[in-house]
């Protein structure tokens, strides 16, 4: 076996350990930090130094894009002008694994001076920043993976653990959901997959009734560019579709039959409402390449094609 494969999963295997500890820990503390997050008028300052900053700067976005306003301050610069963007309405999350981080110092005290609520994380309990802090989150004293003890592994992965479980708990207790989270990403895949049918959906969309002849149904196929049409009943409700399918199976004397004696009855549909990916997976499912979009009461609203999604990015 590979010696890298040994120290991959050695490193990987050290880290799970210390997430485990890291779990078995939590207590009456993490209540009261979640306490003190949901009772802050304004945001949540995250801050750190070194590692414990770039783990922060992470923390922050994944706290702004699930529904807490968060951003991070850096602590070096807060020294020197920052501070004023900490205010007594905020709440700050500081992250240290010594917990005596000197570049911290201003930053605790300007929280102290005006009484803004204090969340420190670091893994020594008597340390300067967790006898500060009003709720004080405790990493466990696991190993870090270097072996060494001196390249910060498994305290970051925990770290980044914490900040990821106090998000999904505010996250659940907001009731944050999968349009709340497309409000906040609205770029890139993720948000694609998050977007609804209505945002991508044709509204001039090929239509006939039941009742009009094949070359008027022919002559709509083409206008519209789709390769189908929608057909209407007497209410305006969607019927049925022509395809090219319909086409090929009609093809001895189809300009002789009108669109109802044609088309394929009762054919798929989607929602207006349903996430894009839904409709996605729909098509793929079945081999197609569109869908009609209708409303409660059958009414066709849209039409989504495969290309629609392609250029999205969802394919």
């Amino acid at each position: 076996m590979s010696v890298y494969l040994d120290t991959a999963r050695r490193v990987m295997l050290t880290e799970i350990e210390g997430l485990r500890q890291l779990a078995d820990g939590l207590g009456d503390s993490f209540d009261r930090a979640i306490g003190m997050i949901l009772a802050a008028q304004g945001r949540v300052i995250v801050s750190g130094m070194g590692k414990s900053g770039h783990v922060g700067r992470k923390i922050a976005a994944t706290l702004a894009s699930t529904g807490t306003p968060a951003q991070f301050v850096h602590p070096a610069e807060a020294s020197h002008g920052d501070l004023g963007m900490v205010t007594r309405a905020d709440v700050v999350l500081m992250l240290s694994n010594s917990g005596e981080t000197p570049e911290l110092a201003d930053m605790i005290a300007h929280t102290r001076r005006f009484q803004i609520p204090l969340i420190g994380v670091a893994s020594r309990p008597q340390s300067t920043l967790l006898r500060q802090a009003d709720a004080a989150l405790v990493l466990p004293a696991a190993p870090e993976a270097c072996g060494e003890g001196i390249v910060p592994t498994t305290s970051t992965t925990m770290t980044m653990a914490l900040g990821d479980a106090l998000a999904i708990a505010l996250m659940e207790h907001r009731k944050f959901t999968p349009e709340h989270f497309r409000t906040f990403h609205p770029g890139g895949k993720l948000g694609a997959k998050l977007s609804r049918v209505a945002d991508l959906m044709h509204q001039d969309i090929p239509l006939v009734t039941e009742d009009a002849p094949m070359a008027d149904a022919l002559l709509t196929i083409s206008q519209k560019s789709f390769g189908v049409t929608g057909v209407t009943d007497a209410a305006g409700r969607l019927s049925g579709i022509i395809t090219d399918g319909d086409l090929r199976r009609h093809m001895q004397g189809l300009l002789d039959h009108s669109a109802a004696e044609v088309m394929t009855r009762n054919p798929r549909t989607i929602g207006p409402d349903a996430l894009a990916e839904t409709a996605v997976a729909e098509m793929q499912s079945r081999r197609i390449t569109s869908l009609f979009v209708v409303g409660d009461d059958g009414t066709p609203l849209g039409l989504v094609h495969i290309h629609d999604f392609l250029r999205a990015g969802l394919v």
